[in-house]
Order: C-alpha cells, then sequence, then structure tokens
C-alpha cells in the first residue's frame, strides 16, 4: 500500500490525496511534524517538506511532480486532458494556485492563524492576516470569472486545476476563511468538488486545537 507523509491541512498534501482518492489508489496517512526536521524525514526528502509519497518501491516529493506521475502511471480517471493547449491551462491554474494564491492568500491566513501555533513560532501578524483576507477577494473574483466562461475552471472537464484550487479553499474554509457569499458560481463550483467521494478524507480531517466548523463537512452548505 502507498504512504503519504502529510500534515492535514496542507494544500500540497490534499492536492495529492484528492488525486490518489479519485484514483482510487489506497493510501496511508501518516502525519509529519516536518517542521521539527528530524533525520528519518529528512531521509526521505532533503528538502524538508511535505508531501512525501511512498508507492511502488519508490519515495517521491514535490506536490505537482507527484501528481504529473500519478497521472502518469495511473491514467484513468484523468485529470489532465489530452491536448496540449488543454494540458498548458491546467498545468497553468494549478501554478496559480499553488504559487499566486498559495504567497497571497493560504500563506497570509492558514499559516499565520494555524501553522505558528502548532510550531510554537509566535502570534499571528495582523498585517499578513489582512493582507491575506484582501487578496482572496481578487482570487475568489478571478475563480467567478472562470467559471462564467467554463463549467470546471479550466474547461469542460473537471482537472487537476479544480484539485488544486479545492485544496487550497477546503484547508481555508476549515478556519472560515473563505466567502462563500462572494460568488454563486464559485460557491456551486465548490460544493460539487466537495460532493465526490474523493473528498470524504479530507471533510473528516480534526485538528487539535482548531474544531471543525459546524458548515466544513456540509455538503449542502
Amino acid at each position: 500500500m502507498a504512504k503519504l507523509y502529510h500534515v492535514p491541512l496542507s494544500p500540497f498534501c490534499r492536492k495529492v490525496r484528492l488525486s490518489l482518492a479519485e484514483k482510487k489508489i489506497e493510501c496511508e496517512l501518516v502525519e509529519e511534524r516536518y517542521w521539527e526536521q528530524e533525520a528519518d524525514f529528512l531521509r526521505r526528502n532533503p528538502a524538508g517538506k511535505v508531501p512525501v509519497l511512498r508507492i511502488d518501491n519508490k519515495t517521491m516529493s514535490e506536490s505537482a511532480a507527484i501528481c504529473e506521475w500519478l497521472e502518469e502511471k495511473y491514467p484513468e480517471p484523468s485529470l489532465l486532458p489530452r491536448s496540449p493547449d488543454a494540458r498548458y491551462e491546467v498545468r497553468r491554474l494549478v501554478a496559480w494556485f499553488d504559487d499566486k494564491f498559495h504567497h497571497e492568500v493560504t500563506s497570509k491566513l492558514l499559516y499565520e492563524r494555524v501553522n505558528k501555533k502548532i510550531m510554537k513560532a509566535g502570534f499571528p501578524d495582523s498585517s499578513n492576516v489582512k493582507a491575506g483576507a484582501k487578496a482572496i477577494k481578487y482570487h475568489l473574483d478571478y475563480m467567478a470569472w472562470l467559471l462564467d466562461h467554463r463549467r470546471w475552471l479550466a474547461g469542460d472537464v473537471m482537472t487537476l486545476a479544480d484539485f488544486a484550487a479545492a485544496a487550497h479553499l477546503s484547508s481555508l474554509d476549515y478556519i472560515s476563511d473563505v466567502d462563500w457569499n462572494r460568488s454563486a458560481v464559485v460557491k456551486d463550483w465548490y460544493a460539487k468538488i466537495k460532493s465526490r467521494p474523493a473528498f470524504r478524507s479530507i471533510l473528516a480531517d480534526q485538528i487539535p486545537g482548531f474544531p471543525q466548523p459546524a458548515h466544513y463537512a456540509d455538503l449542502d452548505f
């Protein structure tokens, strides 16, 4: 069985978890306190980051590379379209969420409010929290624009781009930092993806010291 070393609210780990679950690949989840930089973990990934996937006698790191490998090794159901242009758009949006959204929103909200407490790294920086709360509005509006023109974020079918976005937003939703009333089309998109069987384990996550909000696992939120 595959083994994923992860942190429950990490959007990068969640993206890999969603890919594994969508492809029905059984996987044992092992919570990893990567910030403690233990020798065993550094042997698995000298970069000292999660996720790390152990599968087929291989140890893999970097979420984007892991997801692309899964797509090539286990192509059904597909999370990447066949045409080069469509694949480009999926990859562009995955990078958008894992780079721009992460830098402007996730690192400012989730990391300040949750990671600092868990890591005992001090109190949240209020200026970062304010910046993240402002930036997420822009990103939700951009998603709404995309979804006004497409059925899913990258086109007519669900792809890895949707999982990348949902991974970040579900982590932020756990701490009630997403205004779902800002856009009906984004809320409907999230309800669709949240109802997929692949999302079940993510909706079951419980973070000690951070109670799951009442709406978090509600499919009719």
